[in-house]
């Protein structure tokens, strides 16, 4: 039995799209009624981590785990200690690349830090997916582009390894299945095939769409002002020391181990462009 957690997040669903439909499989949400994408075969249970009742029932009989942080800030000994007592095997964590950065100090990748310790601690099996930032980011500039051909974003020559979340969902199949091997032990750093800014993205989606679409650098203080209106206030601060962080270079890295795991190379920001280009589509009405 696998155990998907954050099913309705953007790693999550995709994760559901490419397990094997011939294994069981569990899915557990805080909302079952929005997960969509779920194998035929599936079973969608309730579970929330801060009710260890509804933990204990969603891994019971449960093998190998999916484990995605809850965004609420509680750490995983939440879900760690009632999967060690269910006898879960393996869990596949999503975490990030920034942890393997000794420069990296945001309130965001100190939790998945000490999330990651919190798991080679628990006795249970694991596998670790450190992303860079996922392609699909870029999704919250849809509303921007339609209505006014604009991306506005902060450090717009800053580079990112942005990867596909298609390509990190894939790679969690794989590790989840064991079917390729065994992937224990396992901590993948995975980044897209190359380094891109903002701009260039900007460029990307222009080529794409036949639209001449422009870039706007958001200045600090307006940058943080448009992340406070999204999230508390310590995640904004968050994310933009790590935005500080990539304007200094710290994200452009590319990764080989993504493509050797796969066994083809990583998908290009262009091949996620295309594959999303409605969202993106200019609204003339909304222009005029």
């Amino acid at each position: 039995m696998i155990l998907v957690t954050g099913a309705t997040g953007t790693i999550g669903r995709e994760v559901l799209r490419r397990l094997p439909s011939d294994l069981p499989v569990r899915i557990m949400a805080r909302h079952p009624e929005r997960v969509t994408g779920a194998p035929t075969a599936a079973r969608i249970v309730h579970g929330d981590f801060t009710d260890p009742t509804s933990l204990t029932d969603a891994l019971h009989n449960v093998h190998t785990a999916f484990l995605v942080t809850n965004p609420d800030g509680g750490d995983d000994t939440r879900f760690l200690d009632p999967a060690r007592a269910a006898g879960v095997r393996h869990i596949v964590k999503l975490s990030a690349a920034a942890v393997t950065d000794p420069a990296a100090d945001d309130l965001i990748t100190r939790r998945q830090r000490h999330n990651e310790d919190l798991l080679r601690a628990s006795g249970i099996h694991w596998t670790l997916l450190r992303p860079r930032a996922f392609m699909s980011n870029t999704l919250s500039w849809g509303r921007s582009i339609r209505s006014g051909q604009v991306v506005r974003a902060p450090y717009g020559s800053s580079a990112n390894a942005c990867v596909d979340p298609g390509d990190v969902a894939e790679v969690a199949a794989l590790a989840l299945t064991g079917r390729d091997r065994d992937h224990a032990g396992g901590a993948y750093t995975l980044t897209g095939p190359q380094a891109l800014s903002a701009a260039e993205q900007t460029a990307q989606l222009a080529e794409l769409l036949g639209e001449p679409l422009r870039f706007e650098e958001l200045t600090p203080q307006r940058a943080r002002a448009a992340l406070e209106a999204r999230h508390p206030t310590d995640i904004a601060s968050a994310l933009l020391e790590s935005a500080r962080r990539q304007h200094s270079g710290s994200k452009a890295d590319v990764d080989p181990t993504l493509p050797g795991l796969l066994g083809r190379p990583a998908r290009t920001f262009l091949d996620w462009a295309s594959d999303h280009l409605d969202a993106f589509r200019p609204d003339p009405t909304a222009r005029t």
